[in-house]
């Protein structure tokens, strides 16, 4: 149950990021979270990409509710 909650908080806390940079996937803020999760390398597929972006969410979710 805890991973469902975490999940719809991940996808809560995207989509609030996502309204916060005014939608501009390719502006500084997602570059440059693109270039601390995978620096070394983008991921080998879009699922592998969705699921690592899924996690930032869980993470972020987790982050916030502790505070």
């Amino acid at each position: 149950m805890r991973w469902f909650m975490d999940t719809i908080g991940g996808l809560w806390q995207l989509a609030r990021l996502a309204w916060i940079t005014g939608f501009r996937f390719r502006g500084p803020y997602w570059r440059w979270r693109f270039q601390t999760a995978f620096g070394r390398g983008v991921p080998a597929s879009r699922l592998e990409m969705a699921l690592s972006l899924l996690d930032y969410g869980r993470w972020m979710h987790r982050m916030r509710r502790r505070s």
